[in-house]
């Protein structure tokens, strides 16, 4: 990971494309949600890649694994929050369509990574 262009890395691309659905859904919350739910979406959703990044910019393996899990938190953090939606009416599940795959399939990319970067340390 460490040393490559962190936009070239798949895992990051696939949170940029989760992050742009993330806010097209935003937009169609109600608007007494504007700073509250959907604001914390938006910062958790930002984090994902923006964590990626960070992490592939470290000196180290160890600082690189750190914002790799904090990256996996904000993605865990994301599915609370578009399932929250789901439940209390605000999505349905048509809207969410595929989000909640693409979702677990970042939280498997960035597990493989930290799997790798850990045996590395």
């Amino acid at each position: 990971m460490r040393g490559r262009n962190y936009r070239e890395l798949p895992v990051w691309q696939k949170a940029m494309q989760v992050t742009e659905d993330t806010y097209n859904i935003v937009k169609t919350l109600p608007k007494e949600e504007m700073f509250a739910l959907s604001d914390q979406m938006k910062r958790a959703v930002v984090s994902i890649p923006s964590n990626i990044a960070e992490g592939n910019a470290r000196g180290t393996n160890k600082e690189a694994v750190h914002f790799l899990y904090v990256a996996q938190g904000s993605r865990a953090e994301l599915e609370t929050q578009l399932e929250l939606c789901r439940r209390i009416g605000y999505i349905t599940e048509r809207d969410l369509q595929y989000m909640p795959a693409q979702t677990q399939e970042i939280g498997c990319m960035l597990a493989g990574l930290i799997r790798t970067l850990t045996s590395k340390v």
